[in-house]
């Protein structure tokens, strides 16, 4: 019976830590212009959760905007 206790602590600690593991996140900005399209890495993020959060945190680094010249960007991120 301890044997059996014992097996089942240790199973459900590894599949409670196994669940998390580490995903990057690459993004890119995207540049565009009148007739020009201008793409280029803008970071790389590492994270460290189940695959659900690694994908809600990496959709949360997506933006647009406008920089400080006046192009207009978007920022895209995908986990690999």
């Amino acid at each position: 019976m301890k044997k059996l206790i014992g097996f089942a602590l240790l199973a459900s600690a590894f599949f409670f830590t196994s669940c998390k593991k580490e995903y990057v996140c690459e993004c890119k900005k995207i540049y565009t212009g009148n007739s020009t399209t201008v793409s280029q890495n803008d970071g790389d993020y590492a994270f460290r959760d189940s695959h659900a959060r690694a994908v809600s945190r990496c959709n949360e680094q997506e933006t647009t905007g406008t920089d400080l010249v006046g192009g207009n960007y978007t920022r895209e991120c995908e986990l690999k």
